[in-house]
């Protein structure tokens, strides 16, 4: 069984392209599901194992396959036939990586060293719940479980040992910067959050740390939308009011699981109308995007998507270069644990041969001392029968493979050589 990463991220992809591919956490466990039954056969890829991590910076789907390289041909019709897009659209922005290298991939996302935000937590947050959806799923079996306990060990590793998250600077307080620049100080301003999930809540946190004039969160549930809002101090509002109340609003930060963009042109045309050209500060973090990419064309309107705040949190990353060096040195050597344990999951059924093999022996020469005793033979005949059979059985294979040779070149010839002496000094008594 081989490991297989297969994925796009915001290095390789740009936004318009990893929101065609994102997969929302409502349907995860069902394309999991698909996913395997169509691909299981060995002549589809022989996957036996799936994980899908879907977020606003990357599409990754992990995979446990009796073969790699039919695993990935299968991976990209997949993905290209879930969200109809052409392979010739995808494929250049695919990275794929296999055995230790994967591991290796994986570990460095969870560690935050491959995110957008040099160091960023939340990834960790999400591939336990990337793990949670595979299991309820089905698609986690002893590849897969073994990379994700593994993975968690060392971010936290690294984390613990490193101070890779030192001075970073989040998506959240990218944005209040990003604000600022454009307004100097926030105390005129009104706020308003679209959603009310995880980014939300930390961007809400940020901005009422500016004290606005004025916070209100809309959301499709009223009550999750107050929640949030009592938290720091916010009004509420339904999303469905969000037409005719979003010209009142100067700082719009969005992110939802929407599939379709929310905020419309139309919509913007006549919230800048009726502002009479006030600008308007527009934050989309959400992959799919909610606000149509129109709207960047508008004059008066801000928009920036969390690939431009990217390019803000990037800043300092040089100051942080001996914290990387020491993650990536930890990650090293996880890594070379990891492959140990492939190397004995690879031997795995060449160990249960030699132990069918032998249990076969054992059966048939026991089988034939009992024959003996049940004949009236004596006890201490049998059981010199017994042991003289059972080791001229079990050295046969062996001795004849080592005085032969069968077509072995003389370098597998010094190799075994050199394991059996090594084997039989060790248990030499």
């Amino acid at each position: 069984m081989q490991l297989l990463a297969l994925g796009l991220n915001h290095t390789t992809a740009p936004i318009s392209v990893r929101e065609r591919v994102a997969f929302g956490p409502d349907e995860i466990v069902d394309t999991i599901a698909r996913l395997l039954e169509r691909y299981s056969a060995p002549s589809q890829g022989g996957i036996h194992e799936c994980a899908i991590l879907s977020t606003c910076n990357r599409t990754e789907i992990y995979c446990a396959a009796t073969d790699a390289q039919s695993a990935r041909t299968a991976l990209l019709s997949f993905i290209a036939n879930e969200k109809d897009v052409p392979l010739s659209e995808l494929e250049p922005h695919i990275y794929t990586y296999e055995q230790e290298e994967a591991a290796r991939h994986t570990f460095r996302v969870a560690s935050g060293l491959d995110s957008m935000v040099l160091g960023e937590t939340q990834i960790v947050g999400q591939m336990k719940k990337a793990e949670k959806l595979a299991r309820t799923a089905r698609g986690l079996g002893v590849m897969l479980n073994h990379l994700f306990q593994s993975t968690f060990t060392v971010a936290k590793e690294v984390r613990t040992a490193t101070a890779i998250g030192a001075n970073s600077v989040s998506l959240a307080a990218a944005a209040v910067r990003l604000a600022l620049r454009l307004f100097g100080h926030l105390d005129d301003e009104r706020v308003l959050f679209v959603g009310a999930g995880e980014m939300i809540e930390l961007c809400a946190a940020h901005f009422a740390a500016q004290k606005p004039k004025s916070i209100t969160i809309a959301n499709r549930t009223m009550e999750r939308g107050q929640t949030l809002a009592r938290t720091v101090h916010a009004d509420a509002i339904r999303l469905a009011d969000l037409p005719a109340q979003i010209a009142q609003y100067d700082i719009i930060v969005s992110c939802t699981a929407s599939a379709l963009p929310i905020i419309g042109l139309g919509m913007i045309e006549r919230a800048v109308q009726e502002r009479r050209h006030r600008p308007m500060f527009i934050v989309d973090l959400a992959v799919p995007r909610d606000v149509e990419p129109e709207i960047d064309r508008l004059d008066d309107v801000y928009v920036y998507t969390v690939d431009d705040l990217g390019k803000v949190v990037s800043e300092g990353k040089q100051s942080r270069q001996a914290a990387i060096t020491q993650a990536e040195t930890i990650i090293g050597l996880r890594v070379t644990d990891f492959a140990d344990w492939l190397k004995l999951r690879d031997a795995v059924p060449s160990i249960q041969s030699l132990r069918d093999r032998a249990n076969y022996l054992r059966d048939f020469e026991l089988n034939r001392a009992l024959r003996h005793l049940h004949h009236g033979d004596k006890p201490e005949e049998v059981l010199e029968m017994l042991a003289h059979g059972l080791t001229n059985k079990l050295m046969h294979d062996p001795t004849i493979l080592l005085r032969n040779g069968e077509g072995l070149s003389n370098e597998d010839r010094d190799l075994m050589e050199r394991l059996l002496d090594r084997f039989y000094r060790r248990h030499d008594r």
